[in-house]
């Protein structure tokens, strides 16, 4: 994987610049986001430009190997790690349609209240796939059950129904960047708001609510 990728990002006044990643930092931040996407109790922004870059490497590795000598050793190590690449890829992608699934009215209410210079949690194809899993779940709510109640009773609010993500669950992470004055709300009425700075390479252990924007940020790693 020899060639660079161009992944477009957003300078300090919000406007897309291009950002080039060698093969190795385009990986990496593959593995950041499959790791804060399998650790966040919520379904987090997604990287469909990352995901894009990987997998256009990907073509360029087979290309590649297929011009390579048979027997070659380098071969078999390269194959090792795009297997590794795959697993990584598909994990992510299975992790957030597992998400999609698991909390979709309030996912699709999210991204209806979203404002147009907010990014969109949801990829357009997942956003598709949200969209006909919440219709085929009203249909068979439908036809299984609703129809044959009381006219009262034939409708269901999916958002006060579907349990939401839990943000006080508590999460592992690994700060990247240093931070200041992190507010902690108490847990109980008997606790006070507290303050706490998170120093560079340390890890904690801290409420997922507290540290959401900071995972959006790409100051720390859930782990």
């Amino acid at each position: 994987m020899a060639e660079e990728a161009d992944l477009l990002g957003q300078d300090s006044d919000g406007d897309s610049e291009e950002v080039v990643l060698t093969p190795a930092e385009l990986i990496d931040r593959l593995e950041q986001a499959w790791m804060n996407e399998k650790f966040a109790p919520e379904l987090l922004e997604n990287k469909s430009e990352i995901v894009e870059c990987v997998m256009e490497q990907l073509e360029h590795m087979e290309e590649n190997l297929k011009r390579a000598k048979k027997g070659d050793l380098k071969v078999s190590i390269h194959q090792m790690e795009m297997e590794r690449i795959r697993f990584v890829l598909s994990s992510y992608l299975r992790c957030r349609l597992m998400k999609i699934e698991k909390f979709f009215p309030h996912i699709l209410e999210k991204e209806k209240t979203r404002r147009e210079e907010e990014p969109s949690i949801l990829s357009p194809e997942e956003f598709v796939f949200a969209k006909e899993f919440l219709a085929n779940t009203e249909t068979y709510l439908k036809d299984t059950a609703l129809k044959h109640m009381p006219p009262n009773l034939q409708k269901v609010d999916l958002v006060r129904t579907v349990p939401k993500p839990d943000l006080d669950a508590y999460v592992f992470l690994r700060v990247k960047e240093r931070q200041e004055n992190i507010l902690v709300e108490p847990e109980s009425d008997e606790q006070r708001d507290y303050v706490i700075d998170l120093e560079e390479g340390s890890q904690h252990l801290i409420r997922y609510r507290t540290i959401a924007p900071l995972v959006a940020s790409g100051a720390i790693q859930l782990i």
